[in-house]
């Protein structure tokens, strides 16, 4: 089930960072195809857990350049990295049929917002910096 489809509204003009969210929406629709399927809470936590290890991975990635070029928004863009880290890892330990909906939604909702809205808001200052 494709619960996210790729297009250019999510491209933030950093082709690094392109990449990365273009992983996490894979990841997102491999959990939606694993919950359309019927798949084990096996399976639905293996795809929860890479997804939580590749978030972590490019929010890493973002807030080393947000360092390196003093991102005015880092602090607050931070904090939504944080929650969403948190929530991911509260879906997990609670992984059952119930909390796997109220994940898609909230890891599809969040996903779309943070970068359409969130992380364009960097492109222009990244690119600025010499970043594309």
């Amino acid at each position: 089930m494709t619960v996210i489809e790729w297009n250019d509204s999510f491209s933030v003009n950093v082709a690094e960072f392109d990449m990365q969210h273009k992983k996490l929406v894979e990841i997102l629709n491999e959990l939606g195809d694993a919950m359309k399927h019927g798949k084990g809470i096996d399976e639905l936590g293996r795809i929860m857990n890479n997804l939580a290890l590749y978030a972590a991975k490019h929010f890493e990635t973002e807030e080393m350049y947000f360092n390196r070029f003093k991102y005015p928004e880092a602090v607050n863009h931070r904090k939504e990295h944080a929650t969403f880290l948190t929530k991911a890892a509260e879906f997990q330990y609670g992984l059952n049929n119930s909390v796997t909906l109220n994940a898609m939604h909230f890891l599809k909702h969040w996903l779309i917002t943070h970068i359409q809205e969130t992380d364009r808001k960097y492109s222009s200052f990244f690119n600025e910096n010499g970043l594309s």
